[in-house]
């Protein structure tokens, strides 16, 4: 059966280059069951694909390779972009979006984020000379470029061993060093993806950043 998923770019640079590759598999019906899910997140390789159950309320189901997970940033950046929708549904509960010009935005409580090491380093010269760490250290490490301006260089290493080494862009991980920090931020993460954080009234952060398609992809095949 071919799923042909949309294959998005999610957090990009300004010139459209770079941002975290993401699978949106538009009817996710024709897949109802989470051991089904699982298999096609993992054939696809992504860092997390989507699976859009209905796409007027906005409900979604989102997998790594590995495992399924009630919240992540890219994903529902990018499926807010796609399905052009003022709220998402995930397992977390609801999640509200709104478009700015080239930026998609959400708004979510850094609660909802999976937790992992925020670890600051003094430049982003040593954050660039990381080695990947081995499985189970979930680092997220960061460094001011311009503290003035809330500009941070990060990279982001899952730590889940699941074939993903390193995120390009992790708006579940921004998201958490927003809320440590009490400030916006302009990251740039991985190869050169950018991530927008603003923090609002009652603890809601939201975090924004542009979207692109890429792709399609068949069910019967992997990415490269």
């Amino acid at each position: 059966m071919n799923t042909a998923p949309d294959v998005l770019a999610v957090f990009c640079a300004a010139d459209g280059r770079h941002g975290n590759l993401l699978g949106v598999v538009r009817d996710g019906r024709r897949h109802p069951d989470e051991g089904s899910r699982q298999a096609l997140a993992k054939q696809f390789g992504f860092g997390e694909t989507v699976f859009v159950d209905d796409p007027e309320r906005g409900a979604v189901d989102i997998y790594t390779p590995g495992t399924r997970l009630p919240f992540a940033g890219h994903p529902l950046v990018g499926a807010a972009w796609l399905l052009d929708l003022e709220v998402l549904r995930p397992a977390v509960g609801e999640v509200w979006a709104r478009q700015d010009g080239e930026f998609t935005w959400i708004a979510a409580r850094a609660e909802w984020a999976p937790p992992r090491t925020l670890r600051q380093y003094g430049s982003p010269a040593e954050v660039d000379a990381l080695d990947v760490p081995p499985p189970g250290d979930r680092l997220y490490a960061w460094a001011w470029e311009d503290a003035a301006a809330g500009r941070v260089r990060a990279r982001a290493f899952p730590g889940r061993g699941d074939g993903v080494e390193e995120d390009e862009a992790t708006g579940a991980a921004a998201l958490l060093l927003s809320d440590r920090l009490g400030r916006a931020l302009n990251i740039i993460q991985g190869r050169g993806s950018q991530i927008l954080t603003a923090p609002g009234p009652g603890g809601v952060i939201e975090l924004g950043g542009r979207v692109a398609q890429r792709y399609a992809l068949s069910g019967n095949s992997s990415p490269s």
